[in-house]
C-alpha cells in the first residue's frame, strides 16, 4: 500500500461550486489540512463540503484573513468530493492537504 502526500489548491473560488478534490479510484485519503483565504476586499462566507453533507456552512471570514477548517482529521472514500463554495464571486482561495494510500 503506497502512502503519498499531496495538496490540492483551487484559486479565486466563488459563488458556484468548486470541486477542490476527488478521491481516485483504488484509494482512501485522510484530510490533514485544509484552508480557506479571503481575496476580496470585503467579507465572505464559505461553506465546504463533504459530498453533500457540510462540513462548515456560511462561516465569516473576515478580509485579509484565512480559515483553517479542520480540527482533525476526515477520511475520504474512493470517488468521494470535496466541495467549496464562497458567497462572493473569486473571493476565496483553497489549499487542501491528503494523504492518499492506495
Amino acid at each position: 500500500m503506497a502512502n503519498t502526500f499531496k495538496n490540492y489548491v483551487s484559486a479565486s473560488v466563488g459563488t458556484s461550486a468548486v470541486t477542490v478534490y476527488t478521491v481516485p479510484s483504488s484509494t482512501t485519503s485522510v484530510v490533514i489540512g485544509l484552508n480557506v483565504a479571503n481575496r476580496s476586499a470585503s467579507q465572505i462566507t464559505a461553506d465546504v463540503q463533504l459530498g453533500s453533507t457540510y462540513i462548515i456552512k456560511a462561516v465569516p471570514i473576515p478580509v485579509a484573513s484565512s480559515l483553517s477548517v479542520l480540527d482533525g482529521k476526515i477520511i475520504m472514500e474512493t470517488t468521494e468530493t470535496l466541495v467549496v463554495t464562497s458567497s462572493a464571486a473569486s473571493s476565496a482561495d483553497v489549499i487542501l492537504s491528503v494523504l492518499e494510500q492506495s
